[in-house]
């Protein structure tokens, strides 16, 4: 693994600790070269998973754009970090055993949508205005 500070090949593995459910293994390295210490992810290489935007076009899933989508939501709220990376993990989990290839963006939305509600409610309504575009109270109230 090469190493961020000095991109040196040669590093050691420090501490290895699984994720809570398992998908991913952290690892705490440490170069060898300049003894600076890194973390790194280790997961599975998964099956490709299209997103079917409204429009038609397709796109490859980021579970980034879901990352950060939920962490403008939560912005200062009282959200630990450690729950919202449980949360973009429990949704791409979802949504690789329940879709075989391509998911539409609109299930990805309720999806994010329902585990915000049950995360914070705030972050969930600042996530649902954004998402479905509303444009007054009055149309998020109908809702």
């Amino acid at each position: 693994m090469r190493c961020p500070y000095c991109q040196d090949f040669e590093s050691r593995v420090v501490d290895s600790r699984s994720s809570e459910d398992g998908t991913t293994i952290r690892r705490r390295r440490e170069c060898n070269a300049c003894k600076r210490r890194f973390t790194t992810y280790e997961r599975v290489e998964e099956r490709p998973l299209v997103v079917i935007k409204k429009n038609g076009n397709s796109e490859q899933f980021d579970r980034d754009k879901i990352f950060s989508g939920i962490m403008r939501a939560c912005e200062k709220r009282p959200v630990k970090f450690e729950d919202i990376e449980n949360v973009v993990a429990q949704i791409e989990r979802e949504l690789r055993d329940n879709y075989d290839r391509e998911v539409s963006s609109v299930a990805v939305g309720e999806k994010v949508m329902d585990k915000l509600q049950a995360l914070d409610e705030v972050a969930y309504v600042r996530f649902a205005s954004v998402y479905r575009q509303f444009g007054d109270l009055n149309s998020f109230i109908k809702t």
